[in-house]
């Protein structure tokens, strides 16, 4: 199993968390999305969403991370991250979904870039847009994480998808010196979640392609 990832890209990071959970073995291949090292020819032949991350499992190449994670929860079900309860599975997808569609997409790196670089937008007004989306993204995630009750974990008594959704988010939030203080559950799941051992193997700073 290969996976091609960057140490600091939070999709990355979700599929890294996963495999640690499940304690899967793979080949790490990095790919420095800062110099556009996912749009190489060949990388986008494996990946045609020219993304990270992209996972190589026996031949069969996949993108997304939600996708891929699918894809190993279904394949590697212990520890399962995507309950089976109706439900349940319903809470840990729409929290999922929140953090990876409506908050991602808005504040990731092409889109930062595209900004700055194609409309001409100042690094005051793009932090502003960052910190725009964020504190709107948490605003609800807070209220859904208070609707199931959360603890340790952001639906129920143990680890699911929503908490490798969670974790990478509030990192790169933190990165990027957003105040975070109006969020007391979304920063209870993320500092406990931290404690674990695989959210700690996945942490950007342990990558083999950290930098500072």
């Amino acid at each position: 199993m290969d996976l091609y990832s960057f140490f600091n890209s939070s999709t990355s990071y979700r599929v890294r968390i996963a495999l640690a959970l499940k304690k899967l073995d793979f080949n790490f291949n990095p790919v420095n999305i800062r110099v556009a090292e996912h749009k190489a020819p060949g990388y986008v032949e494996k990946n045609p969403g020219a993304s990270v991350p992209l996972l190589v499992d026996d031949g069969f190449e996949l993108g997304q991370s939600m996708a891929i994670i699918d894809y190993l929860d279904a394949k590697y079900p212990e520890p399962r991250l995507i309950p089976q309860d109706l439900q349940t599975r319903a809470r840990v997808l729409e929290i999922s979904n929140l953090i990876s569609c409506d908050m991602h997409p808005l504040n990731n790196l092409r889109v930062l870039k595209y900004l700055v670089k194609e409309l001409g937008v100042s690094d005051e007004a793009k932090t502003a847009w960052y910190n725009h989306w964020i504190a709107e993204g948490f605003q609800s995630l807070e209220k859904m994480l208070q609707r199931t009750g959360s603890g340790d974990y952001c639906v129920g008594g143990q680890v699911s998808l929503a908490d490798c959704c969670l974790v990478p988010q509030v990192a790169n939030a933190s990165r990027m010196g957003c105040d975070l203080g109006a969020y007391p559950r979304v920063m209870a799941v993320y500092e406990h979640c931290n404690t674990l051992p695989a959210f700690q193997q996945a942490a950007p700073a342990n990558q083999p392609d950290f930098q500072k």
